[in-house]
């Protein structure tokens, strides 16, 4: 995490085939690479910031009491046959077959799957509910991969999937998803606002989106202003309680918010006209409904208390693990570069040394670096021999939110300039007082 040392490959120039802020950005900083068409590697930097945003999904799914696991990217055609989706689902899958010549696929979502594996182990009612998720590389075939992570043919995504004796307790998951995901949007800095959407090819006729307000959205989206007011905030949620996680639901849903395939005129016009509101939205993650309708298809039932076997009811609930750090940049960034939320940040703070080779000043940086380190934080600390120009416009490209400059002049009054990113204001502290600011805005606790 010493700059000199890391690998931080940074463009003074756009490439030419970004269209839009987060795919400039990421290029620009060195987080991303592209290996073909919407497929990437993730170069060091990107590759922490994924690395945070998907703890953050795991941390609230445990939290709603949903359990993790993995599947592999490679399925079979069977399972996806028995269902009905094989055929149906279109080119976006893509179609392969291995050396015994069987049919097998790049999977883009999960649901044959995971019901094979629910209703090869799951027989009883009393082994309900249940949800598990998994957080894996999909691939669709887009006709046209463009902006970069945003629509890329391979990416990260966490799909859940829950299963449910009736439909009241499946409509529960829905509604304990909805308040999880909330709380995940939070987290990152993004207000991500859940709006009636349509189901697409996985199905079913409960569904919301969740979209990011943004000018490069591509969803026009309809909303009521005010659900631009409301904020999950820090409250306690049992997940566990149906009339409280229905209250959540209720609160968020209840204003109107459409995505263009599903807006109607005449509901919108029943909003004050000074609410009214058009713009446009990123698509983060959508939680899904629908019943038995993979359950009777492939035979995952259960034995209810009466000894009646019973299809289960199902949902599904997908975040755009990968989608979301290009969300992310869109949402905050300025003319100088990206804008990190301390809550998924590649580093929490950046050192920078206006004077290399100074004895004094790199004794300061080193102990700035060593008592970060201590109490849990990481800094990335530039030691490089450059000018102090370079060094700023390298740390305000990379977005990382505080930085703690250090140099000769300020030492001589027992001070470094602790910067912040969002709003570039600036005060001098002493060393020891800037690493508690710092420490206590990320919840450390210094001795």
């Amino acid at each position: 995490m010493r700059l000199s040392r890391y690998f931080l490959p940074v463009l003074k120039e756009t490439p030419a085939e970004a269209q839009i802020v987060s795919h400039r950005l990421m290029l620009r900083a060195g987080m991303i690479k592209q290996a073909s068409a919407g497929i990437y590697s993730w170069l060091p930097l990107g590759y922490r910031v994924l690395r945070n945003i998907e703890q953050i999904v795991h941390e609230e799914q445990v939290r709603a009491g949903h359990i993790p696991m993995l599947m592999p990217t490679l399925q079979s055609a069977d399972l996806w046959k028995e269902s009905g989706r094989y055929d149906a689902y279109g080119p976006e899958m893509l179609r392969i077959r291995d050396r015994q010549d069987r049919d097998m696929l790049y999977g883009p979502t999960n649901e044959e799957m995971i019901t094979d594996i629910f209703r090869s182990h799951v027989g009883s009612y009393k082994d309900l509910p249940l949800t598990l998720y998994h957080i894996q590389w999909k691939f669709r075939d887009e006709i046209r991969p463009r902006f970069g992570v945003m629509r890329g043919r391979e990416f990260l995504m966490k799909d859940g999937y829950n299963f449910d004796l009736t439909k009241e307790d499946a409509l529960h998951a829905y509604n304990r998803h909805l308040v999880s995901y909330l709380r995940t949007y939070e987290r990152m800095g993004l207000q991500a606002i859940p709006m009636r959407a349509d189901s697409g090819p996985i199905g079913g006729d409960d569904t919301h989106e969740f979209l990011v307000l943004a000018e490069t959205g591509e969803s026009e989206v309809f909303y009521d202003s005010e659900i631009t007011d409301l904020k999950f905030g820090d409250r306690a949620i049992d997940y566990d309680d149906v009339a409280q996680c229905q209250a959540v639901l209720e609160e968020f849903t209840s204003r109107y918010a459409r995505t263009d395939e599903t807006h109607v005129d005449a509901e919108f016009a029943k909003v004050p006209a000074d609410r009214q509101r058009t713009a446009r939205g990123i698509e983060v993650g959508q939680i899904f409904y629908f019943g038995t309708k993979y359950s009777e298809a492939m035979g995952a039932t259960v034995a209810d208390s009466e000894g009646n076997k019973v299809p289960v009811h199902m949902g599904s609930h997908g975040i755009g693990v990968s989608r979301l750090l290009g969300a992310i940049i869109e949402a905050s960034h300025d003319d100088n570069g990206i804008i990190w939320p301390e809550g998924v940040t590649p580093f929490h703070c950046g050192i920078v040394n206006l004077k290399q080779g100074d004895e004094e000043a790199d004794a300061a940086c080193e102990a700035l670096y060593s008592s970060f380190m201590a109490i849990g934080l990481e800094p990335l600390y530039d030691d490089r021999n450059e000018r102090a120009g370079g060094k700023f416009a390298t740390m305000d490209l990379i977005g990382l939110p505080w930085r703690i400059t250090v140099g000769p002049r300020g030492l001589k009054n027992g001070v470094v300039e602790l910067t912040s990113r969002r709003t570039g204001e600036s005060e001098e502290l002493p060393p020891e007082q800037a690493i508690a600011k710092v420490a206590g805005i990320y919840g450390k606790a210094t001795t």
